[in-house]
């Protein structure tokens, strides 16, 4: 007689089955935001981010000291010795000298243009530091579910694995009291070679979800918590493609990022225009030292007779310099700053509407995703149904062993499809809110409320009501 066991009770059939021991109390499992925390804190990837960051906007102080004043000090030692027709009349002097000079530029329109280029740049730093930063809030919500994605996987893979050894247990027993032939067996044998072979793989793909949350956060993860069925799968809110691509215009911060290098680049497309202009600057020196070494005589003469002893000599005035050729310099530099300025224009307008088509995509994808999600469940009670019926008829001798499999094979299949529509919705709504630039911590939170600090996947891979639902069907019952 052919025994039906329901698909709510596979796994615990494949827990014993295939001996797989009882473990002690699992440790404390992390939840959703102590990951991303822990990412925060010990992401490479960000803490370059910042550190480039640091780096850009230091072009700010250094553009600005271009309009501040320059001081400079020094000082020399000199040893002349000086001879007139013959080594009889010669002398020799040392002396040293101090000496110190100011400049104040007064006009200087290359310089101003540079900082306000400079400053744009540390703007568009910023922004770039903070699109990291909110990337690495979906990276860590990715990395996450796609350790949870794996498990549920797994778990399937496990619960499949023991619904077929168990029909080549059944296949095994009709055979030996002749209820069926060699070919039942061997079709049963075939289903399960391949579900152990798809378990083994799940197995690795666990290790390397748990790999990659690990590079992630640099920190070492036993379990985590898992999502529970009762999350709301909603539409987006609001329901509408336009709202959201007018508020990924206004705060998507790469595009942000983008009007600033464009601003930035029109900054020194006057600045290099400005190599045109004359300059203007207030300059004062002072020296003291050995008169010989400062060059002076007497009366303050060239020619008068010299005298020994420290002298002084303060200077202050005006030098204005008009530049007139450069070697083409200055007009080259001008060339190439205006097509610099096309090639930002242009890479925001391609950054733009790469903005607005992923905006429409995913706010598409968000509502395909909650359709799904119910087919998807809808789907997994519709096949466990046809499963029981297949059984049925297969005991009756209307349906046969390769129909059985073949309803089996549906059924985990769509206990696969069914969990990854789940993530998916997850995580199409996190870059959904990305798009638009509103994507915050907050977001993790709110998703945090969900999690499941017992989540067991081998038992909560499926909707708890799963096998209420699927009776009810099978029985022709109205309310499912």
């Amino acid at each position: 007689m052919l025994r039906k066991i329901p698909l709510t009770l596979a796994v615990a059939y494949a827990c014993a089955g295939l001996a797989w021991a009882e473990q002690a109390p699992p440790p404390t499992k992390t939840d959703l935001v102590t990951v991303y925390q822990e990412a925060a804190n010990n992401n490479a990837d960000l803490a370059a981010a910042r550190a480039d960051y640091q780096a850009r906007r230091e072009v700010v102080p250094q553009a600005r000291s271009g309009l501040l004043p320059n001081l400079s000090a020094g000082a020399s030692l000199n040893d002349t010795r000086t001879e007139i027709d013959s080594p009889a009349f010669s002398t020799s002097r040392s002396g040293t000298v101090y000496q110190a000079n100011l400049s104040q530029p007064l006009f200087r329109a290359d310089r101003w243009f540079q900082l306000q280029a400079a400053e744009a740049v540390s703007e568009q730093a910023a922004l770039e530091l903070s699109a990291t930063e909110q990337d690495l809030i979906l990276q860590s919500a990715d990395a996450y579910f796609s350790v949870l994605r794996a498990q549920d996987n797994m778990a399937s893979t496990k619960a499949e694995e023991a619904a077929f050894k168990r029909q080549l247990d059944q296949a095994n027993e009709r055979f030996d009291v002749g209820l069926s032939d060699k070919t039942d067996v061997l079709e049963a044998q075939a289903g399960f070679d391949t579900a152990r072979a798809n378990r083994i793989i799940a197995e690795r793909e666990v290790e390397d979800a748990f790999q990659a949350l690990i590079t992630l956060t640099n920190r070492d993860y036993n379990s985590i918590e898992g999502i529970q069925h009762t999350l709301p799968i909603l539409a987006p809110t609001p329901n509408d493609a336009k709202a959201w691509v007018d508020t990924a215009a206004a705060q998507n911060l790469n595009l942000q990022a983008s009007n600033y290098a464009v601003e930035a680049a029109e900054e020194t497309l006057r600045q290099r225009k400005a190599g045109h202009a004359p300059t203007l600057d207030a300059v004062a020196s002072y020296q003291k030292g050995d008169n010989d070494s400062l060059g002076f005589t007497n009366s303050g003469v060239a020619g008068s007779p010299r005298y020994s002893g420290d002298a002084e000599q303060r200077t202050i005035g005006l030098q204005l310099n008009i530049p007139l050729y450069s070697g083409g310099l200055t007009s080259s530099q001008v060339r190439e700053a205006y097509q610099r300025l096309s090639q930002n224009e242009q890479l925001r307008e391609s950054l733009r509407r790469q903005v607005v088509q992923n905006t429409r995509n995913l706010h598409r994808a968000v509502n395909t995703d909650v359709e799904t999600v119910q087919a998807r469940k809808q789907s997994i009670i519709s096949n466990q149904s046809a499963l029981e019926a297949t059984e049925i008829g297969y005991q009756v001798g209307t349906r046969n062993i390769v129909d059985v499999l073949d309803a089996q094979r549906q059924l985990y299949s769509s206990v696969r499809n069914y969990n990854n529509a789940r993530y998916d919705y997850i995580l199409n709504n996190l870059r959904l809110k990305q798009a638009a630039g509103t994507l915050s911590p907050a977001d993790l939170e709110a998703l945090g409320n969900f999690l499941k600090p017992d989540y067991d996947p081998d038992k909560d891979f499926l909707p708890p009501d799963l096998a209420k639902a699927a009776e009810a069907q099978l029985r022709g019952n109205p309310e499912y």
